[in-house]
């Protein structure tokens, strides 16, 4: 590829603001005044609109921007079938869902070569992708940075990084992703995901519902959990480059790629709603019990994408971020527990208060819904003992997927090598201590 690659200093600077109006210019005066669609675009430029929503939707629930590139998306060749890889989508029909608890170790080392696109590995998920409903679990792995540029028209990528920091260069500008941080990539926005280490591990839900939104905060009232200020979009950055690249869509689960002639990076200024984003999982303000008992895990959560039933999720994200313990007379790890909801929970970082051995930063464990789960015997045994003084919980940073269908696997990971067979033991010897009285 020719050309020049244009961009801010930094290239790295941010607007702040959650689900908001933005607008950002590469070069001073490429966004028109007062009109979205003027007769000519300042510089020459094409206005385009990315609409992420139906046009009726409420005004609270629609997504969009207004684009000012270089040349329009319409200006490409054909779309041509191209193998998916390890990559899956809904509906999930290989295997039946599975009522037993599961875990996985993390993926292996990718082959040299493997970027993003080429290591994204499916776990499973639920509903139908053509539908707009429900959701996937994928991993990622890589050992290099994507030269090609890749869409997903199926839904929003919410990337979660373990190991290895991410530069992403989208449509709207760049991103760096470290982990600790979370990406979100909406429906439709291409985009390219470099390497800023040598090796990179992570996680990625692809919710295919509603987009994701800052929860209600009900009785806790205006402040509390994440902070829409925290959430930090890109500012324009641009490729104004001439060559062969390689475009890659995802659509109705399958990757269709074609060259074009140009990058399709190519956006000079933006406004909208309908935008890329990232945040730091540790500026989450975690609201706990200052009395006594162990709240719901709703309280850790961080984004929703709300379903046809009112607090009921397609799917939420929610994290378990450093935190005090203070309750009184508390079992404080997570309870023994059976859910409506089914759970995908994976690690980035340091250890989980629920689990003693075998869930290790880079892999995931599955409880679909009703499948009765909690502390493992060791944790139960030291938690019932331990002298209740306030705790600091910062040596980890955990996350759940959680979402309102079973989670169906992909037989890759059905059989997966990685897969703990024996995670059922680390519940052997929770012992009788039901003692009537007389």
């Amino acid at each position: 590829m020719s050309g020049d690659a244009r961009k801010t200093a930094e290239g790295l600077s941010y607007l702040s603001g959650f689900g908001n109006e933005h607008s950002s210019e590469a070069v001073p005066g490429s966004l028109p005044e007062g009109r979205n669609s003027p007769q000519r675009a300042p510089l020459g430029l094409y206005a385009e609109q990315l609409s992420g929503s139906a046009f009726t939707e409420p005004r609270a629930h629609n997504r969009r921007s207004w684009l000012y590139r270089i040349r329009p998306s319409a200006q490409h060749p054909a779309f041509t079938r191209t193998g998916n890889g390890a990559l899956r989508t809904a509906p999930f029909t290989e295997t039946v869902p599975d009522p037993n608890r599961l875990r996985w170790n993390p993926l292996p080392e990718p082959a040299p070569g493997t970027d993003f696109l080429a290591g994204l590995w499916t776990l499973g998920g639920n509903g139908d992708a053509t539908q707009r409903a429900g959701m996937a679990v994928h991993l990622y792995h890589a050992s290099a940075s994507m030269e090609r540029v890749f869409s997903d028209a199926d839904g929003e990528l919410l990337i979660v990084p373990e190991r290895g920091g991410l530069l992403l260069r989208t449509e709207f500008g760049l991103l760096r992703v470290e982990p600790g941080h979370i990406a979100l990539i909406p429906r439709g926005v291409r985009f390219r995901v470099e390497l800023l280490d040598d090796f990179a591990r992570g996680y990625v839900c692809e919710n295919y519902g509603a987009p994701f939104q800052l929860p209600d905060l009900g009785p806790i009232g205006a402040n509390g959990l994440a902070n829409a200020r925290d959430f930090k979009a890109p500012v324009a950055a641009y490729e104004d480059a001439e060559g062969p690249v390689e475009v890659v869509n995802k659509f109705c689960g399958n990757l269709w790629t074609a060259t074009y002639d140009h990058s399709p990076l190519d956006v000079v200024a933006w406004h909208g709603n309908h935008v890329p984003y990232v945040y730091d999982l540790r500026r989450f303000n975690v609201i706990g019990t200052i009395s006594y008992d162990h709240p719901d895990p709703s309280i850790f959560t961080v984004l929703t994408s709300p379903s046809d039933t009112p607090g009921l999720a397609g799917v939420d994200f929610v994290v378990f971020a450093p935190r005090w313990l203070v309750g009184e007379d508390t079992f404080r790890p997570p309870y023994f527990h059976r859910n409506v909801m089914s759970e995908y929970m994976g690690l980035v970082e340091g250890a989980y208060d629920a689990k003693a051995e075998g869930f290790v930063p880079g892999g995931g464990s599955l409880h679909n819904m009703m499948s009765a789960h909690g502390p493992d015997r060791e944790t139960f045994d030291r938690a019932s003992a331990a002298e209740l003084k306030p705790q600091k919980i910062d040596d980890g940073l955990a996350f759940m997927f959680e979402t309102r269908w079973p989670v169906t696997l992909t037989p890759q990971a059905a059989g997966a090598e990685h897969l703990q067979r024996r995670y059922d033991d680390v519940w052997d010897g929770l012992e009788r201590h039901f003692r009537p009285l007389r």
